[in-house]
């Protein structure tokens, strides 16, 4: 392995690092109604804003901080030994899990880079504090629900899971108050500065037609089994052992749907019978479009594996590119409650669910509740955002979404514009006219921009600090 494809599989582990303890996007402004609600379909996050996971243990976390000392100074912040090594040690576990026979960077180069993305952060933290940019209890409670949820607990348990690992749970949490601080600063400082235009838009779909890649469109339904980060071997066996039992229901010709509500761990699966939708191939994981590449409609393959777990799929429909693809849409409407020092979180939250507990008593009505308190654009609309698109809406919005049936009302669930109450009106397929994809692209261009956006800034941002190297991590 060269030095450069050794540090993009570095690059790889460290974004994976990040993901221990980092929040999805904050809500994206949009043309619409609603604006800042809308988001780019399906497209990575900034480094840094990766999906929720569990944090595995490793023994900088769980031994003691012996050989500790600094390393660099950020502004006159200190950079310690141990904040570098206990990085270090988890993305060399990571890297072990991740097995292969692919030869692995030296911890000299993992501790480098580590080093850096740490005084990134630094720098990035210091301006946010600078900006009295705060993250209340309630958004931190609402990240650690989310963690847990992701791993199949109850916050409870994964209270417990951390002492039981070695992990202190005041740092872990601290370490979500800094990923979303972060991911505020950043959504400040850079979102609001990008634009597409149309000429954008124009050109994206000029490279597009050239591309071989998305020359067709797939419509697959999934199963997924879900492992656990740090699974045991036993473990790893029994959801494999569930997942080869739900494909063996599927080829000896059960409903996949069926299969899908009784098996899936995934949203799609309990919410449309595991139906993924036409789309172009490029839309979906590679994975998924080398597994099927050579199938018929109506073959079906799998358990095969991912970080994840394991996939059963099968190919429900192929077209050509162009003939505009079939999505679940949904209906929803929401009430926002801006945030600032004279509306914390908590209370917003407070102040929802005493909505919520109103509505579902009913004693008072959605429409009318957000047209009276709502400090969103859709306030007139009873808070209507009319019909959207899959990925229309940023990470937690959509997983919000995701996990209500029509007429359900969500926990207060909050954003960098304030706190919401969202009800799912409804939901229902539907072929995307020109404009509809058009706007879509859209949001693939925005997500393309504000990934170079971001890697402009964080590097001037760096370039303006003040940094002294001290000894070498060791």
């Amino acid at each position: 392995m060269n030095h450069r494809v050794m540090t993009l599989a570095l690059a790889a582990s460290l974004a994976c690092l990040a993901s221990q303890s980092a929040l999805a996007q904050g809500l994206r402004p949009s043309s619409g109604a609603s604006k800042g609600l809308a988001q780019t379909p399906g497209a990575a996050a900034p480094a840094g804003t990766a999906p929720l996971a569990l944090p595995t243990p490793s023994a900088a976390d769980t031994g003691p901080r012996s050989a500790d000392f600094i390393v660099a100074i950020v502004n006159s912040e200190p950079v310690t030994n141990y904040e570098v090594r206990s990085r270090v040690a988890r993305i060399e576990q990571q890297l072990a899990q991740q097995g292969g026979n692919a030869p692995r960077p030296s911890r000299e180069l993992i501790a480098r880079e580590v080093l850096e993305r740490i005084i990134q952060e630094k720098v990035q933290l210091q301006l946010a504090r600078e900006m009295n940019l705060k993250v209340d209890d309630y958004a931190v409670n609402q990240a650690e629900a989310a963690v847990a949820q992701q791993n199949g607990l109850t916050v409870s348990e994964l209270q417990r899971r951390l002492v039981s690992e070695g992990l202190n749970r005041d740092r872990f949490r601290e370490e979500l108050r800094n990923q979303l601080l972060l991911q505020r600063v950043r959504e400040r400082e850079v979102d609001a500065k990008v634009r597409v235009s149309d000429r954008d838009i124009d050109q994206f779909i000029r490279e597009q037609q050239g591309s071989e890649v998305s020359a067709a469109e797939i419509n697959l339904a999934h199963v997924l089994v879900r492992v656990p980060e740090d699974a045991s071997p036993d473990v790893v066996a029994e959801r494999q052992a569930r997942a080869q039992q739900a494909a063996d229901k599927v080829r000896a010709g059960e409903d996949f749907a069926k299969v899908a509500r009784e098996y899936s761990d995934a949203p799609e699966g309990r919410r449309d019978g595991g139906l993924l939708g036409l789309r172009p191939t490029d839309r979906y994981p590679e994975l998924f479009v080398t597994s099927t590449q050579n199938l018929p409609v109506g073959g079906v393959v799998g358990p095969v594996r991912s970080p994840a777990g394991f996939h059963i799929l099968k190919v429900v429909e192929r077209s050509a590119a162009g003939s505009g693809p079939t999505v679940v849409q949904t209906n929803a409407r929401h009430i926002l409650l801006r945030t600032g020092p004279q509306l914390s979180e908590a209370a917003a939250a407070e102040r929802l669910n005493e909505y919520r507990r109103r509505i579902q008593a009913g004693q008072a009505d959605f429409a009318t509740l957000a047209r009276e308190h709502s400090q969103d654009g859709s306030a007139k609309q009873g808070g209507d955002l009319g019909w959207a698109n899959p990925g229309r809406y940023v990470p937690e919005f959509e997983q919000a979404l995701s996990t209500l049936r029509p007429g359900e009302i969500s926990e207060p669930l909050v954003s960098r514009f304030g706190v919401h109450l969202i009800q799912l009106v409804d939901r229902r397929e539907a072929k995307l006219n020109q404009r509809e994809q058009r706007d879509m692209m859209r949001d693939a261009v925005r997500e393309k921009k504000l990934e170079e956006a971001y890697a402009t800034w964080a590097q001037e941002l760096r370039g303006r600090a003040y940094v002294e190297y001290r000894e070498p991590p060791q």
